[in-house]
């Protein structure tokens, strides 16, 4: 059965690393044309993937990749700070706007700039996380961008219907994010944070890309929230 991303145009935006290469590499294994869109990215072919740099807090930046690529059938949206646990009491505001910028904002303007380039029956993926519906001490930031990325999400199924929106909420995931940490260090958090899982482990990135995959190819999802979390909202 031929796949319905076969021949189409994905952009995924955000997608150096992480989840948004894995999102990449599974939507080109069922035949869709990639562009790979991010900060760190120059333009170039790799693999048999196409990338294009953008930078989604300038509204310019975003402007010149939808212009670069023109018409297109699926937007994934994976961008997303570094955000650091801290009490509203300890945390530097500017810092936060910031990290709304990117993730919440970042994914406004580049749903706005894209639809004039955007197939009528085409999707829009955003990615939430489940610090958004599972609170957590020091989490606010993440849990207010994500919460209103799940409440976005719905709205705009409504509106730009009958285009799909749709967003993709991982639980945690094993990839590059958690560079930062020492090798013991990571395996140590996977390890407690998996023990914790029904599943009994954390998640892979292919894992959490089959879900963007999904999100494209069924014609009769839309403004839903798609968990893939090992359990971890139970």
């Amino acid at each position: 059965m031929t796949s319905s991303l076969s021949g189409k145009t994905v952009i995924v935006i955000g997608g150096s690393s992480g989840i948004g290469a894995a999102v990449a590499q599974a939507a080109t294994a069922r035949g869709a044309q990639v562009v790979l869109a991010g900060r760190r990215l120059a333009s170039g072919r790799d693999n048999g993937l196409r990338s294009e740099p953008v930078d989604v807090t300038d509204a310019a930046s975003l402007q010149r990749l939808f212009e670069t690529v023109g018409r297109f059938d699926h937007l994934v949206y994976t961008s997303g700070p570094s955000v650091r646990a801290k009490h509203l009491a300890e945390t530097d505001l500017v810092e936060a706007q910031d990290n709304f910028n990117v993730k919440l904002w970042g994914a406004l303007r580049a749903i706005q700039l894209a639809l004039p380039y955007l197939d009528e029956r085409g999707s829009i993926s955003l990615t939430s996380g489940q610090l958004g519906r599972k609170l957590a001490a020091g989490q606010f930031i993440k849990i207010g961008i994500n919460a209103a990325t799940e409440a976005l999400g719905k709205q705009l199924a409504k509106e730009l219907a009958p285009r799909r929106v749709n967003v993709i909420s991982p639980g945690v995931i094993d990839t590059p994010a958690y560079a930062g940490l020492a090798e013991e260090q990571r395996s140590a958090m996977f390890a407690k944070a998996g023990s914790a899982l029904p599943v009994g482990r954390v998640g892979q990135a292919e894992e959490v890309a089959a879900g963007y995959v999904l999100a494209m190819e069924n014609g009769y999802i839309t403004g839903s929230v798609i968990d893939i979390d090992g359990g971890g909202l139970l």
